[in-house]
């Protein structure tokens, strides 16, 4: 008998207790370390900012390259700072094992003098690679959340896992960076999520786009995942809306995603489409929330990134796996019936992660033309 794959959200009463979270409520040991580091798992806590005088930060601390997952623990640093001169510092750093520790309690992740520490309302973040420093604050606006357990499960067994943990996602951000001794204090909004898995994620996952963001009274966080093609390029799309800091639309079986306007990447050779809309309608409230790139911050293939005997192998077996972050507009509109009741639009940062080739089949949403 053939095996039936699937790929799913986790979302049953026994997959609750398995874990050992509630429905109802997230507590600070979620954002604390999940995994130890062992060969086959990762772990990454993020932070991104759209800070007032223009500027964009994203900071994340990895206990491993993704395109290794079998390696032991190796911890990474990924830093990438948008200046609003439009310089854009790109930086990623390898650490010794020993420089890395991680509380289970909470979240509080040390690399080497750099720290990343906070208890679901409010975060610290200390990071400096080469000439750039940052330390900033992040206080929680909108209540913790995930997609029902936050699971994300693969095979006829289930035990194949990637999760996802938005521990923050909308928050006040206070501090400074400093580039080559200059230093800048800063405010603006930031996000900050938590993801971990017991499996490399370019056996189960295709590719996603990633998004969150802010306009008006609005903040979105959206995500189109797409498994890999032994489970059938079957899409898991993931949707949260909140006004005025309350949860209004967060059931995904009510979504529907539409890229557009799609080109192959000169770089990564990876379809991108200019315009991804996630469609909210459960039949009372209706959602269009849009996002329209106007240029990259990132455009990476893994390999680039690789060296010596890693590049080779990656190469031997035509790895091609590849990362973009964009910058562009984000609309969130409200609709009743065929009236639109309001929109709002505000800039925004959303990427696109692809860990297979790419695809040629009718099925893929983003087909260049």
């Amino acid at each position: 008998m053939a095996t039936t794959h699937t790929a799913s959200i986790a979302n049953q009463d026994q997959d609750y207790r398995r874990i050992g979270i509630s429905r109802d409520e997230i507590t600070p040991w979620e954002d604390g370390a999940r995994t130890d580091g062992r060969s086959g798992t990762y772990e990454w806590w993020y932070f991104d900012a759209h800070l007032d005088n223009g500027a964009k930060l994203v900071v994340i601390f990895m206990t491993k390259d993704l395109s290794a997952p079998k390696r032991p623990l190796s911890p990474m640093i990924r830093m990438n700072l948008d200046l609003p001169d439009g310089r854009s510092l790109n930086f990623i750093r390898d650490y010794p094992a020993d420089s890395f520790s991680a509380a289970t309690d909470h979240a509080d992740v040390r690399i080497g003098e750099n720290r990343f520490t906070g208890d679901l309302t409010h975060y610290e973040i200390d990071a400096e690679v080469d000439d750039v420093k940052v330390h900033v604050t992040l206080d929680a606006q909108i209540r913790p959340w995930r997609p029902e357990t936050g699971y994300l499960v693969f095979g006829e067994k289930r035990d194949l896992e990637f999760s996802w943990l938005p521990a923050v996602p909308q928050g006040a951000v206070q501090g400074s960076y400093e580039v080559g001794g200059v230093r800048t204090e800063v405010t603006g909004v930031g996000y900050h999520d938590h993801n971990w898995g017991n499996v490399g994620m370019m056996s189960i996952i295709h590719d996603w786009y990633w998004a969150r963001g802010q306009a008006g009274p609005y903040a979105v966080i959206a995500s189109y995942i797409t498994a890999h093609e032994k489970y059938g390029y079957d899409p898991i799309p993931i949707f949260m809306l909140a006004r005025e800091g309350q949860i209004v639309a967060d059931d995904a079986r009510f979504v529907r995603f539409l890229a557009k306007d799609a080109h192959t990447d000169p770089k990564t050779g990876k379809p991108v489409a200019n315009v991804t809309s996630y469609y909210y309608d459960d039949g009372t409230d209706r959602y269009v929330v849009t996002f329209k790139r106007e240029r990259d911050l990132v455009a990476n293939t893994f390999v680039e990134q690789m060296g010596g005997l890693r590049k080779l192998a990656a190469r031997l077996i035509r790895f091609d796996g590849a990362y973009l972050r964009f910058v562009g507009q984000l609309t969130i509109e409200r609709w009743s019936g065929a009236k639109l009741v309001e929109s709002f639009t505000d800039d925004a940062i959303w990427e696109l992660m692809y860990f297979g080739h790419a695809r040629t089949d009718e099925r893929s949403p983003v087909r260049p033309a």
